[in-house]
C-alpha cells in the first residue's frame, strides 16, 4: 500500500521549547492508526502540523505525496483531510440530519442548505450516515438533546460527510460510558473499511479494541511503534509512564495495562 501521510523530520518549536523534535512518522492508505503518549507529548500539535495549524520550524509534511507546507488548514480540508476535535462541536439547535446535510454541503451556507430542496442522491447519503453513527431513530430532534457519546458519533458522521481520505479523531471517548465507548470504537472499526484513520486516545482498553497498530510519542518524538501488547510490554513505554522501575519492581506488560496518558 502507498502512504498516504509522511512527516519527515519535523520540528516545531516555542520560544526555545520543541513540541516535536525532529519527528518522522508515516500511515499508509487504508489504515487505522491509534497514537497515544503521555501529557506533553506532542499529540495536539502533531495534529496541528498535519492540518496546518501550526507550521513546522523544519522539516516536511506530505499527503497523498504532496509538499503542504503553503497551503493553509482551508486549502488542507479540501484536499482530504478532516478533524474532530475532542470536544464536540455540532449545531445544537439543528437536528442530527440538518446537522449532517450541512456537513456535506461543500459551501457550509446554513440558510440555503436549510431551506434548498434536499437532492435525491444526498437524501440517501444522509440516511445511511445516520445508520451508520447510530441515530436513525434521533434524526429529527434537536442535537442538543443528545448524550454526550451521541454528539461524539454525530460529529464523526459530520467529519465523514465532508468525503476527507484522511480522519484525524482526538480522543473520541473522553468522557464517554464504557457503552458509549464501544459503540464509537465500532464506528470507526466500520469506517476503517473504506477510509484512512489516526486516533489520539488516551483510553488504553479503548486502543485495545479498535487498534491494530500503535504509535507511541514522547517528548515529541516517536518512541516505539508496534502492536498494543509489543507497545505495553516495551520497557521504555514503562518507564516514560511509570518512572524509572526499582530493582525489586517486576514491570510486566500488565504494569502499563491502564496508564493516564
Amino acid at each position: 500500500m502507498s502512504k498516504i501521510l509522511e512527516i519527515e523530520d519535523v520540528t516545531v518549536s516555542f520560544d526555545g521549547f520543541k513540541a516535536l523534535n525532529h519527528l518522522t512518522f508515516s500511515v499508509e492508505t487504508g489504515e487505522l492508526r491509534v497514537i497515544i503518549g503521555p501529557n506533553g507529548a506532542g499529540k495536539t500539535t502533531f495534529l496541528d502540523v498535519i492540518t496546518g495549524k501550526v507550521k513546522p520550524t523544519e522539516g516536511k509534511v506530505r499527503f497523498q505525496g504532496r509538499d503542504l507546507r503553503s497551503l493553509p488548514e482551508h486549502k488542507r480540508a479540501r484536499l482530504g483531510i478532516g478533524r474532530k476535535f475532542q470536544t464536540p462541536r455540532v449545531y445544537l439547535n439543528l437536528t442530527p440530519r440538518e446537522n449532517l446535510e450541512l456537513a456535506g454541503n461543500r459551501t457550509k451556507d446554513v440558510f440555503p442548505t436549510l431551506f434548498r430542496p434536499t437532492p435525491s442522491d444526498e437524501k440517501r447519503s444522509v440516511k445511511s450516515l445516520l445508520e451508520t453513527i447510530d441515530l436513525t431513530i434521533k434524526a429529527d430532534i434537536p442535537a442538543a438533546l443528545l448524550s454526550h457519546g451521541e454528539k461524539q458519533r454525530l460529529e464523526i458522521g459530520m467529519l465523514v460527510a465532508q468525503s476527507p481520505d484522511l480522519l484525524l479523531v482526538d480522543e473520541p471517548v473522553a468522557g464517554l460510558t464504557d457503552e458509549e465507548t464501544e459503540k464509537v470504537g465500532d464506528l470507526l472499526l466500520a469506517l476503517a473499511e473504506s477510509h484512512t484513520i489516526v486516533v489520539i486516545e488516551h483510553d488504553m482498553e479503548f486502543v485495545r479494541q479498535i487498534a491494530n497498530k500503535v504509535t507511541v510519542l514522547h517528548q515529541g518524538s516517536v518512541l516505539c511503534e508496534g502492536s498494543m501488547d509489543e507497545v505495553q510490554s516495551d520497557p521504555r513505554v514503562i518507564e516514560v509512564y511509570l518512572g524509572t522501575p526499582e530493582e525489586d519492581h517486576d514491570p510486566t506488560p500488565t504494569s502499563v495495562h491502564e496508564p493516564v496518558i
